[in-house]
């Protein structure tokens, strides 16, 4: 079999959105941002968990972890509207809204957010599995996930939050659809509830660290270094301007302690699986 990253990236171009209408570029807008790149680290978390358990299954999840991807691509094509960061620059490219106008960046993104959980219900898995999955990616992905994150984001801009304010804020941002990329491919591969859980909480962690990660690149790389809008933070809670720069190296040592013990105590299928997707990451502020 091919590697999943090589698999994943085939199945996405051949399975890329589309809108047959008479509109000059709307399909072309739709799969801009897919095309575009990116670490596809979700669905690779996904179909890892997958992969260590039921591996058999992996063809089966491939339309699930698009279905993530096309959900955290529309996050970011909102995030990076005039509204929000006001950015140029993903993934190395022009922004949807720079390349084409705001309009279009507003309903390709609602279009990725809608599509994905269509990918998910129309899945070959069982109906109970999926709607598992469905409750689970609605949650995070939602009004109780990420987009509560993104509103306290944009509302406190330019106001100081206290350290567990922050957490909270990043922890919905950002950590939870992490930690729910990890718990669904542990329900599509039907391991125990105390693993969905351990598996959880140990993606919280890790979304935690990626965002300290993450604040420390927009301080210390360039725009053309890091593929993306950088030097954009100065009015936003980053753990950089609460922590300083050594302090959000600092935590970001003791996450990756963290993240790497719980790491070695998951069982060895599971541990190796996802060892040869997160050691990389766990260490790329070092």
């Amino acid at each position: 079999m091919k590697n999943l990253l090589s698999l994943f990236e085939d199945y996405l171009l051949n399975n890329l959105p589309n809108s047959k209408t008479f509109h000059p570029y709307f399909e072309d807008a739709l799969s801009h941002m897919l095309k575009a790149g990116g670490k596809r680290f979700r669905p690779m978390l996904l179909l890892s968990v997958v992969k260590s358990n039921k591996s058999l299954l992996i063809p089966n999840s491939l339309c699930v972890a698009l279905g993530l991807e096309f959900l955290h691509t529309y996050s970011l094509i909102h995030d990076d509207l005039p509204a929000m960061d006001n950015a140029d620059l993903r993934r190395g490219f022009q922004t949807l809204h720079k390349k084409y106008d705001e309009v279009t960046a507003i309903l390709v993104g609602d279009a990725l957010n809608t599509e994905a959980f269509n990918l998910v219900a129309n899945a070959s898995l069982s109906n109970d599995i999926k709607i598992d999955l469905i409750k689970c990616l609605s949650s995070n992905g939602g009004i109780d996930g990420m987009i509560i994150g993104q509103a306290i984001d944009c509302y406190f801009e330019n106001q100081k939050l206290q350290l567990n304010q922050l957490e909270f804020l990043h922890i919905h941002k950002t950590a939870k659809l992490i930690a729910a990329s990890l718990k669904m491919g542990a329900i599509i591969c039907e391991y125990d509830l105390q693993t969905q859980e351990k598996l959880y909480n140990f993606g919280i962690d890790l979304g935690l660290l990626f965002q300290i990660q993450d604040d420390i690149i927009d301080e210390t790389c360039s725009s053309e270094q890091a593929g993306k809008t950088t030097q954009n933070d100065s009015s936003k809670n980053s753990f950089v301007n609460l922590l300083g720069l050594e302090g959000a190296k600092k935590s970001a040592d003791d996450l990756s302690l963290k993240c790497l013990e719980t790491l070695n105590n998951f069982d060895f299928n599971l541990k190796e699986s996802l060892e040869q997707l997160l050691l990389e990451y766990i260490n790329r502020h070092k």
